[in-house]
């Protein structure tokens, strides 16, 4: 699948605003560094191929790739590319392995860090 830039939105946001969706959608009171926001659901696809929203927190980002040993650039990468698998309907907390299978595979071809 071919995605146009006007395919996503994306949000950086502050650790309080990242906490604060994540509680209220996910049920979790605490900063992520990724959240997706689809567009579209599977009883009402969306004609024009907007998927949907990415937020992203760019202080919790800095904090994973120093961890992880990354730059922060490449973690954006990562947190985008996740995020984008979030809205074309992938959930790794459900299935079996399968998002964490695709996402290598596109990490390796975009040449991102693991």
């Amino acid at each position: 699948m071919k995605l146009k830039s006007d395919s996503v939105a994306i949000a950086f946001v502050t650790d309080s605003e990242i906490a604060r969706l994540n509680k209220i959608y996910r049920k979790k009171n605490k900063p992520t560094d990724v959240l997706s926001f689809p567009a579209q659901s599977a009883k009402h696809p969306n004609k024009k191929k907007f998927l949907g929203d990415i937020a992203i927190a760019p202080a919790v980002a800095r904090r994973y790739a120093r961890k992880n040993g990354r730059t922060l650039e490449n973690e954006i990468c990562v947190l985008i590319l996740h995020g984008i698998l979030h809205l074309l309907g992938y959930d790794h907390e459900t299935d079996q392995g399968q998002m964490d299978r695709v996402e290598r595979k596109l990490r390796r071809k975009l040449g991102l860090q693991r």
